[in-house]
């Protein structure tokens, strides 16, 4: 039976069937099947949903729209750039650094990319770098949307495993750092042996214009790490808070949209936010079933007689979502995964922080690996490439990813070391 039940799950999926269309018709299915009466099914998604943690999704949504439309996004490129542009392939390391901070604020790897892509992949073209390149650069930097807090599959991984946000966000931070690291150091060793093209040296006074200029758009996530861990806002509110501030700034400050455009930008982030929800009710209800089943239980009993160890179950784990990642996108890799191995943490002593981070740099790479990469086909309408260019500029990052990927699964004071530290 749970063979066969995931079996048709991953099936549903394939022929292209909508994940909260599969997953939740499964799911109601099997509950039906087991005699669940049907207002019961309802009350579960409910029970679940009733808290403030949801509320952040909408709002962390919004923030992004309106950073990708209003003029944000140009605000932390140039800022980036005026630090990082006089580099021997400055632009492609300005593309890391803006995206960091991009991240911070905008909780979703495909706007990130997105945003990303639109000013600098013509840019980089300008300046003479490959295109397989340039394309590589924006579409391993993007992904930096999800792991930099606040993440919106953070915020979802929490709410099933029953994880706190402050600290899932807080793991985030250093892993994040590291993979921009790494993606800088690749960029200069690339830019040496290629030759990049250098710039001239910055005038002054554009120096001073671009990192003044960015001061309201750096006080976004300021204000968002400020409210959260200083205990004067909840997720939520710091979320609500993000998103006031991102249609204000882009409003008055950058003017990169207009109060026309309010309404149909808030129209295009409520109907991604209400996907996203209807999403999670669908893995609320699935998860109900398994326990209701008993599948993990009998999971855990099954782990236990074959005497698996923690490092087999890491790498086994890795290897399946990495293999997932290639048919399926990034949240149903954690809608279908994380809810059946919850029971065997303890089994292991595995902290749940910990293994959220694991989760998002393998949906990270989920997101570059065809076929069906979100950010590769971001990638490829943008700047009109087919995918396989893209492919093959994304491959050098691919690689650090899975370095990084390693040693946060064999290393856990990488992510769980600033959450102890800070909220202990």
């Amino acid at each position: 039976m749970p063979v066969l039940t995931f079996a048709v799950l991953l099936l549903l999926l394939f022929i292209g069937l909508p994940i909260f269309a599969a997953l939740g018709g499964l799911s109601m299915v099997l509950m039906l099947a087991g005699h669940t009466p049907g207002i019961s099914i309802a009350q579960v998604a409910i029970d679940k949903l009733n808290g403030q943690t949801m509320l952040a999704v909408p709002f962390f949504v919004i923030a992004a729209q309106f950073m990708e439309r209003g003029g944000i996004a140009r605000s932390l490129i140039d800022m980036a750039e005026s630090w990082l542009g006089q580099l021997r392939g400055g632009l492609a390391l300005t593309c890391v650094g803006a995206t960091t901070v991009f991240a911070a604020i905008s909780g979703s790897s495909v706007a990130t990319a997105l945003a990303m892509a639109t000013i600098l992949v013509p840019a980089m073209l300008a300046r003479g770098y490959d295109r397989p390149f340039a394309l590589g650069v924006v579409g391993a930097s993007g992904t930096l949307g999800i792991l930099i807090p606040p993440s919106i599959i953070l915020i979802i991984y929490g709410l099933i495993a029953e994880a706190s946000i402050p600290r899932l966000f807080l793991a985030g931070v250093v892993p994040g750092l590291l993979q921009g690291l790494l993606f800088a150091a690749f960029i200069l060793l690339y830019a040496h042996r290629k030759k990049l093209p250098k710039p001239p040296p910055q005038d002054m006074r554009r120096f001073i214009r671009a990192n003044i200029g960015a001061i309201p758009a750096m006080l976004i996530p300021v204000v968002i790490f400020f409210g959260i861990y200083g205990g004067y806002a909840t997720v939520a509110e710091a979320a609500g808070l993000a998103a006031f501030l991102s249609i204000i700034v882009s409003l008055l400050v950058y003017r990169g949209c207009t109060w026309k455009d309010v309404l149909p930008l808030t129209a295009i982030a409520t109907r991604r936010s209400a996907a996203i929800i209807m999403i999670v009710i669908a893995a609320l209800l699935f998860g109900h079933w398994l326990t209701e089943s008993r599948m993990p239980a009998r999971l855990v009993e099954y782990v236990t007689q074959i005497d698996l160890q923690l490092w087999q179950f890491l790498l086994f784990m890795n290897l399946a979502m990495l293999l997932l990642g290639m048919v399926l996108e990034g949240l149903s890799i954690v809608l279908i995964t994380v809810p059946l191995v919850l029971p065997l943490f303890r089994q292991f002593g595995i902290d749940p922080v910990h293994y959220a981070i694991i989760v998002v740099i393998n949906i990270e790479i989920a997101m570059l690996t065809p076929p069906v990469g979100l950010n590769l086909f971001v990638l490829s309408g943008v700047a009109k490439a087919p995918v396989s260019e893209v492919v093959r500029g994304i491959l050098p990052f691919l690689a650090l990813m899975t370095l990084l990927l390693i040693a946060v699964t064999f290393i856990p004071e990488l992510s769980t070391g600033l959450p102890n530290r800070l909220l202990d």
